[in-house]
């Protein structure tokens, strides 16, 4: 199945899925270290919320690239399908994670501007990602508590964005950016990428084999 195209770009999409959240979650673990508080007071709860809210769907996704073999209890993503949404009800559900987002844009301005050094780390190298950019300073400035959700997906997306666009190769950069930041925004099914996205060079970065 790995070698049929369309399989070939749904696996490349949840590739680029967990790479960006495994690169937001070192980039977090290292200012844990550093002591970096500004910046965890606010992009913690952000990431928190997208990444508990995108596990679900990636294990769905994953079950059914296996088929009936994903879904029986040996192959173990039962389990962790069954697990998946404690991420967003334990320690916090997905509108208190947001509210927390909210509350540090409100009280704590010194964390947004260590979030906002953060992500204009990569300004400039992206159009899409600039795009972005000036979206999130709109949203950062209404803190409206019915919009809390929507400014806590954008800020972690554009965190996952600078991180990529700094640290990862051209063609996970630029598909996680064209598929992530689009005009009407990111509610998308995954193998949905751009035409123009190297889903090989994404393949291999997770399957040595290839």
């Amino acid at each position: 199945l790995a070698d049929q195209p369309l399989m070939q770009s749904v696996v490349a999409d949840l590739a680029l899925e967990s790479e960006a959240a495994t690169a937001l979650a070192l980039r977090l673990a290292g200012a844990v270290d550093r002591g970096e508080t500004e910046l965890l007071r606010l992009a913690l709860p952000a990431s928190k919320y997208l990444v508990c809210k995108r596990t679900p769907t990636v294990v769905a996704e994953a079950m059914e690239c296996l088929g009936g073999n994903g879904y029986v209890e040996e192959s173990g993503l039962p389990r962790l399908y069954r697990e998946a949404p404690l991420n967003s009800i334990w320690e916090g559900s997905g509108n208190v994670t947001a509210l927390d987002v909210l509350r540090a844009v409100t009280k704590e301005p010194d964390s947004v501007e260590a979030v906002l050094q953060e992500i204009d780390a990569a300004a400039g190298v992206d159009s899409w990602f600039d795009r972005a950019r000036t979206e999130l300073r709109t949203e950062l400035r209404s803190r409206e508590q019915r919009t809390a959700r929507r400014l806590a997906e954008l800020l972690a997306l554009c965190l996952q964005g600078s991180l990529l666009l700094r640290h990862a190769p051209e063609e996970v950069s630029t598909a996680f950016v064209s598929s992530r930041f689009l005009p009407d925004g990111p509610w998308r099914t995954a193998g949905t990428l751009p035409a123009a996205a190297h889903t090989e060079a994404l393949l291999g970065r997770v399957s040595p084999r290839r």
